[in-house]
């Protein structure tokens, strides 16, 4: 079982972290630059992120297969709105602001359904799933109303690479294709992530800013010292083999399986794809990881308040049972031992490394910090947020 081959050229990406690791060296981004802790804790940042960044740009919400068919919803909270994400007749997808239009009451508080109307639990007003407002309880007595102009609102969504793609404001447009770039665009077309299944997702409520929580998942240079009993056994530390597309990166993470070639070079037709990690980091917040046989999503989403809190979701994407050519049984088993995995690793390790983070940013007197060189992809995470809130 593999994931569909990307463009051409991702063997001579790794023979080129094999390189770094023989020199005990990384992608270099070239200066070390300084950042401040007020970043992650002051309001009027956090509140500039969130109609500069999420109001402005698209980013994901969910894979399409989490809601796969006409009805079926998803809620959460975006940094902006809550919203309803739901499947249209047509087979599009919509996104509303999940709140009645007549005194703001939350319209739907399920996780996730299916339903043939949304109906406001406070004056039982009820919309279709294409956000039309469908019934005004005893209108008679209520008096006139435009019903056109008192639907759902409706924020720009799109359907692109498997995924489903939200800009956090309704005077927004979006346009997927176009944010992603030609270089981005391309490597996603040719993963198939469409004709995969989200088998297990699950989101996180943490008191973390949510660019401590991206950063993490940037980051190859900590591996061995935040997790020396779980990925640290696996992949090497500091090295790391990226392409830099602008708003946008690819980079390679070897694991230490590739060391048998360390001092035999493999053949030039060798495939050495299952000795690393590919990650994938799509501004503004997400991180997809490409293993040999799956994609694990990322995402983390800034609070609407606070700057020091986030959630952050993940998402397990995977062949379909048939694809696969296992038994069900035997998928099913695969897919929970993995998804348990992760979760261990990150309420484990990880989650209480960055709460840690945030605790100590929070001091009054943090000074200036620093991004090295080799921090590659956190650089550009950092320089590209910046050229969004300026």
């Amino acid at each position: 079982m593999t994931v569909q081959q990307p463009l051409a050229g991702r063997g001579d990406r790794i023979r080129r972290a094999l390189e770094h690791i023989r020199n005990d060296s990384t992608d270099d981004y070239g200066q070390v630059n300084e950042f401040q802790a007020r970043e992650y804790t002051d309001p009027e940042v956090a509140r500039r992120e969130r109609d500069l960044v999420f109001g402005r740009v698209p980013s994901i919400v969910c894979h399409g297969s989490e809601v796969p068919c006409p009805n079926d919803f998803i809620t959460l909270q975006m940094p902006r709105n809550r919203v309803i994400v739901v499947r249209q007749k047509d087979g599009t997808v919509k996104t509303f602001v999940n709140l009645c239009r007549h005194r703001g009451a939350l319209l739907e508080e399920q996780d996730k359904g299916r339903c043939r109307l949304f109906s406001c639990g406070y004056h039982r007003w009820s919309y279709d799933t294409d956000g039309s407002l469908r019934a005004i309880t005893r209108d008679n007595t209520f008096g006139e109303v435009d019903r056109s102009q008192y639907g759902l609102i409706e924020l720009p969504t799109e359907e692109r690479h498997g995924f489903v793609w939200v800009v956090d404001d309704a005077s927004a447009a979006i346009d997927v294709q176009a944010w992603l770039g030609p270089e981005m665009d391309s490597v996603l077309d040719g993963y198939g992530l469409g004709d995969l299944i989200a088998v297990r997702s699950e989101g996180f409520d943490e008191p973390v800013n949510w660019k401590i929580m991206q950063d993490a998942f940037l980051d190859g240079y900590h591996i061995q010292y935040a997790h020396p009993n779980t990925a640290g056994k696996l992949i090497h530390t500091n090295v790391m083999a990226a392409e830099d597309f602008g708003r946008h990166v690819r980079f390679i993470a070897p694991r230490k399986s590739i060391d048998k070639y360390l001092e035999e070079a493999p053949a030039a037709d060798e495939d050495l794809s299952r000795h690393v990690t590919e990650t994938h980091f799509l501004l503004p917040n997400s991180t997809l990881l490409r293993q040999p046989d799956h994609f694990q999503l990322l995402t983390f989403r800034p609070h609407p308040g606070d700057p020091g809190r986030s959630r952050m979701e993940m998402r397990l994407i995977v062949p379909t049972v048939e694809a696969s050519g296992m038994s069900e049984e035997r998928w099913n088993h695969l897919w929970e031992k993995n998804w348990k995995i992760l979760i261990a690793v990150l309420h484990n390790e990880d989650f209480p490394l960055l709460r840690s983070s945030q605790a100590g940013l929070a001091s009054a007197d943090a000074g200036g910090m620093l991004l090295g060189r080799n921090e590659f992809v956190n650089q550009v995470f950092r320089r590209e947020l910046r050229k969004l809130i300026s």
